[in-house]
Order: structure tokens, then sequence, then C-alpha cells
């Protein structure tokens, strides 16, 4: 692979880390303030918001594991070592981080059906349940690359030995 694909996706991945940061410094601090001013004023589903936002919060984390995880994966790839043991750990702990975030956001899901019915938009479940599949998806395809690179290693293994 040429390095300047890898380049633009280590590029890739670095941008997509961006706009979940900017979320975590600016945007939930704010809801979380707006959510405190509603506990003052005697509003109980304030501490719905809160389980959201601790949600969202402990799900940046394997997020960002996720993201170093692919980083030294095309690390691996510009060093000529795809085809190596440290690319199948990366790739299995990618698709545990993306297990782990469809799992916090399942934890997430009866806090989004408590804000629908009280907010009366049954499409706010649907939404809620879009991290949960996407992230599994990302699982899944982490999955299947791994056990491709297995095979393939292995392969390439039992070829050098012939040899």
């Amino acid at each position: 692979m040429k390095r300047g694909s890898t380049i633009f996706l280590k590029l890739a991945v670095i941008l997509m880390g961006i706009p979940v940061l900017a979320m975590c410094i600016f945007l939930l601090p704010q809801i979380a303030g707006e959510a405190n001013e509603a506990i003052e004023k005697g509003s109980t589903l304030a501490y719905v918001v809160y389980g959201l936002l601790t949600v969202m919060y402990i799900s940046a984390i394997p997020f960002y594991l996720g993201l170093y995880q692919s980083f030294k994966l095309l690390s691996f790839i510009d060093k000529n070592q795809a085809f190596s043991e440290l690319s199948v750990r990366a790739l299995k702990k990618i698709k545990t981080y993306a297990i782990i975030i469809s799992g916090l956001y399942v934890v997430a899901l009866p806090f989004v059906a408590i804000m629908a019915e009280v907010d009366d938009a049954p499409g706010l479940i649907i939404v809620g349940m879009i991290p949960i599949f996407a992230s599994l998806v990302i699982a899944v395809f982490a999955a299947v690359l791994q056990r491709l690179l297995k095979e393939a290693i292995d392969i390439k293994e039992e070829n050098d030995l012939i040899v």
C-alpha cells in the first residue's frame, strides 16, 4: 500500500476524533449546566439527562482507544507489518472497544426511551439506536478482518515452512 493512502487514513482517524473531543469539551458540559438549572426548578427529567451524559462521557474512552488502535494498525501497514500478529491484536482490540461502546449505548437506551416518552418523540428511540448499530457494524467488520488476517498469516507461515 502506498504511504500516501495511509497518511490520508491517519488524517481521517484524527479528524474523526476532533468532533467528539469538541462535543465532550463544549456541548456536553453545556447540557449538564442546563440539567442543573432544571433540577433547581424541580424537574426530575434532568437525572435522565445525567444518565445519558454519563454514558456519552464513558463511551468516549473506548472510542479514543479504538482510534488509537486504528492509528497503530495504519502504522503497521506503513512498516510492512500488516500481516503480523500485532495487526491481529489491534483488530481484536478495535472489535472489543466497538462492542463496549455498543453495550454502553444499550444501557443508555432506557434513558432515551424515557426522554422520548416525555417529549412525545418516538423517533428519538430510533436515533438512540444509531450508535448501537454503528458500533456493532464496526465490531463485525473488525472481527471479519481479524479472522481473514489470521488465516492469511497462517497460510503465509505454512508456505514459509514448505520453502
